[in-house]
């Protein structure tokens, strides 16, 4: 299964997503009031040990180009994985993950601001909508430290995915993985030291079955869009709150409100019709293409 067909891809992502959610879990399993930053660093210095074995993917003689925005992004990185464990913990399973779904929302915003770049209409229906759907899901009534949380985690998923163009090209994945956890590592140890909380073996169970599934899912989503143009397959990492849902229910006992489905669907459908219309534009473009070819070959 490489993903070089788009229904092989599809299933790639599905899988993906669902150790992505896999990786919550661990996070979710920690105690009340265990040490977020023992854990922050255990996560980053398992996921380097895990990377490892990859290399080979690395270019060694070009190890730290970009260093800047590596540096920059891999602190940004850091304050997701803090806000994310503090999500987890203080909200439900699917509700968390319906506001880290707010990221691709906040990317269109961001690009604008940053990049001057156009919204076409839909994309700001799903700006508009996508920020609504939050404040239906967290309502704010039941605004707190948790609900703060996950948009500054959803943020920085943001912030971390425009700054991707801003880093070398010609860098494999595995390459920009390796520089995030080995130049957040001294940070995250300091933090630690800070903390000075006792050692906790069940955050080290944690942090190995965290960092391995979130490995796996970038496994995945790497395989998936290495064959397979973006727009023909991204609306399948949205059933990841899906998964969300699924084991919130069964393992948490998180039942769904009717708050959370609205505002999941006034966040997810508008992304999915753009990730649609892309895909229209992009086989309409390649059709003109072709048929453009063949009169010139005819005449």
């Amino acid at each position: 299964m490489s993903g070089k067909t788009v229904s092989g891809a599809i299933l790639l992502l599905v899988i993906g997503n669902a150790l992505a959610l896999v990786s919550d879990v661990f996070i979710k399993l920690l105690e009340p009031g265990a040490p977020v930053f023992q854990f922050a660093f255990l996560r980053c210095a398992l996921t380097l040990l895990f990377l490892l074995p990859l290399w080979k993917q690395i270019n060694q003689r070009k190890l730290f180009e970009g260093a800047r925005t590596h540096i920059l992004r891999a602190h940004i990185h850091l304050g997701g994985i803090l806000c994310m464990v503090v999500a987890l913990g203080a909200l439900p399973l699917a509700t968390a993950n319906a506001v880290f779904y707010a990221a691709p929302v906040l990317v269109m915003v961001l690009s604008v601001l940053v990049f001057r770049e156009q919204l076409t209409v839909l994309s700001v229906v799903a700006v508009i909508c996508g920020f609504l759907g939050i404040l239906v899901i967290l309502r704010p009534l039941a605004f707190n430290w948790g609900a703060i949380a996950a948009l500054g985690s959803a943020m920085a998923l943001a912030i971390n995915a425009l700054m991707v163009r801003k880093l070398p090209a010609q860098q494999s994945t595995v390459h920009k993985l390796f520089l995030t956890y080995l130049m957040v590592l001294p940070a995250t140890a300091v933090l630690m030291l800070l903390e000075g909380a006792e050692w906790d073996s069940s955050i080290l169970i944690s942090a190995i079955g965290s960092s391995l599934f979130i490995l796996g899912y970038n496994v995945t989503v790497l395989l998936a869009y290495q064959q397979v143009d973006a727009n023909q397959v991204t609306s399948a990492e949205y059933t990841g709150l899906i998964w969300a849902v699924a084991i919130g229910w069964i393992w948490f006992g998180e039942a769904p409100d009717v708050w959370f489905m609205l505002g999941s669907l006034m966040i997810v459908v508008p992304l999915i019709l753009i990730g649609l219309q892309h895909h229209r534009n992009t086989k309409a473009a390649s059709h003109y293409i072709a048929d453009s070819e063949y009169h010139s070959a005819s005449s």
